[in-house]
Formats: structure tokens, C-alpha cells, sequence
């Protein structure tokens, strides 16, 4: 009696169950619906939004004020980007290994009424970068812009220097770089204020001959920025910002070489002030990704998409050619 009385109790449990394991199946099955519309919608919004920003860009906000340290301010890019952040207010750190490049870019933007500190730093010794943070953190406080202008090839050093030592390459290119953000992130997120900006060559998106040490180095300061990126966002983040940017070397011209290039009518070359202002350009409007020059960002991006065979076929067409005149 009791067995057929279990019987009948597991038979109604059953026929329960199954109805019920059907409607959290329909339940489960229409929030992935829901899911991807929702993903679906937002990506649509966010091609029409970056589409829309192409002829109404967002606006520049100001840096007046702001603390940008600059790391390797002697010469190039670094330097103007150090100039240029001084013109629009800042108080500007030059941070540099020589010290009289160093120092004349400081003398150069007090003369014109700028505010600028030197300090001398050889950044590929970690001990270095705890003193230079140490001191800066004591005398200055709060620093709200990082600049890492170290590793970014010249042209005459691309095709004349033997490559180097992969150690040597990810020191200066990217473990020292990784240091300085450990060292100033954290209070740009305990503040929720601050700039990351990370400057790589395109040597990371297209292999230079000779040189895989340093597109290795290049490539994986892109991953760092896009690391430091997703780790804003999924820590709800919204006041410190990451801009990478991608510069052609060939393209700044800092040495006066005069180079070849393939298709001169549309690279041609830029000074390292014009390439300052076009970074400073996208740091102000808070870009997450640009390229020097600007036009390029939507070849890189095609290289990621395309096929291999396709990609290999587009860089050889786009191949600088770079040769001594």
C-alpha cells in the first residue's frame, strides 16, 4: 500500500516537473533574446554615435590646471607634447635620461610663461621609478595626466640600429611604462580623475623588417591600454580615461631624413609639433583609440578584420619603401 502510495506521489512529482522544466527553458530562452537584442540595439547605437562623431566630434575639454607627467620630454614628440600642454595650462613633469635636453625644453616653456619641473630619470630600472613617484608624489601631490613617450622608434633608428635585445626592447617600451601606471593609477581611480595616454608605434599593427623585438613591444602596449580600458569599465570608472594612440613613424619626421615612400600623395610626412597637436587633439576629447595622422586609424582597423592573405597583400601595397635619398 505505502509503495503504491510513493508511486503515485513520484508520478505527480514528475508530471510537475516536466512542465515546469519546459517553462524555465521558454524563461532562460527569452532573456538570451532580450540579451541579444540588447546587444544588437547598443551596437547599432554606438556605429551611429562613432559614425555621427566623425563630423561633429565630441568637444575639448580643457586641461588647465592639470598635472601631466611626460615621460622622455628631451626631443620629438615628447617634447612639443610637453610645450603644447604648457601653452594650454597645465603644469607640466619633463621626465627625461638627458639631462640637458631635459632641462632646455623646461627653460623653453617658462620663457614663455609656462609652468614646468624637471627630473632626471633612467626609467628602465624599477628602483628609478619608485624614487622619480616617490618624489613627485612628496613635491607635486596628485598627478591626473600620464604620457609615455619612451619606444617609439625614430625612422634613422629603424633602418640604421641593429635590433635589440628583446629584455632591453620590453624594458623601455613597455615594463617601465607598466611601473608608471602602477605607481599613479591607483589615485586617478581612488579620485576618479585622471588621463592614461599610450603612445605605440605602428610597428605593433604591421611588421617592420628586422625589428620583432620592438612590433612585439609595440603590440603589447596595445593590449595594456586595452587591459586598463576593460578594467576601468568593469569597475564602473568613468572619470579616468585610457587614449591609445598609434603613431607611423615614418610619418613624424623628427631627424629631417628624407625618406621614400610608396605613396607619398597620401602618407607624406608631418613635424613632431603637427603629430603633439593631432594627440593632444584626441586626448582632449577623450578618444579611446587614434592614430598619427588621423587618417590611418581606419586602416588599422581594417587589417584586424581582413584575412591574412588579404592583410599581407594590403601592406605590401602600402609599403613605404623607406630608403636614404
Amino acid at each position: 500500500m505505502e509503495s503504491r502510495v510513493l508511486d503515485n506521489i513520484l508520478s505527480l512529482l514528475l508530471n510537475f516537473m516536466f512542465p515546469l522544466k519546459m517553462l524555465l527553458r521558454a524563461y532562460s530562452l527569452c532573456i538570451l533574446l532580450i540579451d541579444i537584442a540588447w546587444v544588437v540595439v547598443n551596437a547599432i547605437c554606438a556605429v551611429f554615435q562613432s559614425t555621427y562623431e566623425l563630423f561633429k566630434p565630441p568637444p575639448l575639454k580643457s586641461v588647465k590646471l592639470e598635472t601631466a607627467l611626460i615621460i622622455g620630454t628631451g626631443r620629438g614628440v615628447g617634447r612639443e607634447l610637453a610645450i603644447q600642454m604648457a601653452n594650454l595650462g597645465a603644469i607640466v613633469i619633463c621626465v627625461d635620461k638627458n639631462q640637458t635636453n631635459n632641462q632646455d625644453t623646461v627653460d623653453f616653456i617658462k620663457s614663455k610663461g609656462g609652468s614646468a619641473i624637471s627630473y632626471l630619470c633612467e626609467i628602465t630600472r624599477k628602483d628609478n621609478v619608485d624614487d622619480l613617484a616617490a618624489k613627485i608624489k612628496k613635491e607635486l601631490g596628485f598627478v591626473s595626466m600620464l604620457f609615455y613617450c619612451c619606444g617609439i622608434p625614430s625612422p634613422r633608428s629603424l633602418l640604421t640600429k641593429p635590433p635589440q635585445d628583446i629584455h632591453e626592447t620590453l624594458d623601455l617600451t613597455l615594463t617601465s611604462y607598466y611601473w608608471l601606471i602602477d605607481q599613479f593609477m591607483p589615485v586617478m581611480k581612488a579620485k576618479n580623475h585622471g588621463h592614461i595616454v599610450a603612445l605605440t608605434s605602428v610597428a605593433g599593427l604591421s611588421y617592420i623588417k628586422d625589428q620583432i623585438p620592438l612590433s612585439v613591444a609595440q603590440f603589447a602596449v596595445q593590449g595594456l591600454a586595452e587591459s586598463l580600458m576593460e578594467d576601468l569599465r568593469m569597475n564602473k570608472i568613468d572619470g579616468v580615461y585610457v587614449t591609445l594612440i598609434h603613431i607611423y613613424p615614418f610619418i613624424v619626421n623628427n631627424d629631417n631624413t628624407d625618406l621614400r615612400l610608396r605613396i607619398p600623395s597620401y602618407f607624406g610626412t608631418i613635424t613632431a609639433s603637427q603629430a603633439a597637436e593631432s594627440i593632444l587633439d584626441s586626448v582632449r576629447r577623450s578618444r579611446a583609440e587614434a592614430s598619427v595622422p588621423k587618417r590611418l586609424l581606419g586602416l588599422a582597423r581594417l587589417l584586424r578584420v581582413l584575412p591574412r592573405r588579404a592583410t599581407a597583400l594590403l601592406r605590401d601595397l602600402l609599403d613605404t619603401g623607406v630608403d636614404f635619398a
